[in-house]
């Protein structure tokens, strides 16, 4: 699943500021791959008014990975512009280049752990036409909450 951080409409109780940082969504319009376990639905559900998230296609995987992939080499920022630098990285768990990044974040593989770890969280822009109401959940009409298949929409008015 794609994990993405709105704007929230009202400010967040300290408990739920921990748990967006435990996802890794940190600032607004951030987004982060999520591996869905019992646990982290639970997660997710917490924050659902200041997240939006769903299962992103292939497609928009592949876009989210060469339009605003970044490792996190050294604590550092690093756009991935070369296979060599994800080889270097991940060589030892066999993952050589961007596909191979794609296919392990898409169908879950044994190294999806390491894989998240390695990407920095994606920036992306607001989205085109703004939000719908960010008061409400999606299937009110708003934008926060599991939008299933639909993330990919709005992932595209981000990118």
């Amino acid at each position: 699943a794609f994990a993405l951080s709105v704007p929230p409409a009202l400010s967040r109780p300290r408990p739920l500021t921990k748990a967006s940082r435990q996802v890794a969504l940190r600032q607004i319009h951030n987004g982060v791959f999520v591996r869905l376990n019992k646990a982290t639905i639970e997660m997710l559900r917490l924050v659902t008014p200041y997240i939006a998230w769903g299962y992103p296609s292939l497609k928009t995987v592949r876009e989210l990975v060469y339009k605003r992939g970044h490792g996190k080499i050294n604590g550092q920022r690093v756009p991935l512009i070369d296979n060599s630098i994800i080889e270097r990285e991940l060589g030892k768990f066999g993952i050589i280049c961007m596909e191979d990044l794609i296919h392990e974040i898409y169908t879950c593989g044994p190294h999806f752990r390491e894989v998240n770890r390695f990407f920095w969280p994606f920036k992306l822009s607001s989205p085109k036409g703004g939000m719908n109401a960010k008061v409400n959940h999606f299937v009110e009409g708003g934008d926060c909450g599991n939008r299933e298949a639909l993330i990919n929409e709005f992932i595209a008015k981000m990118l």
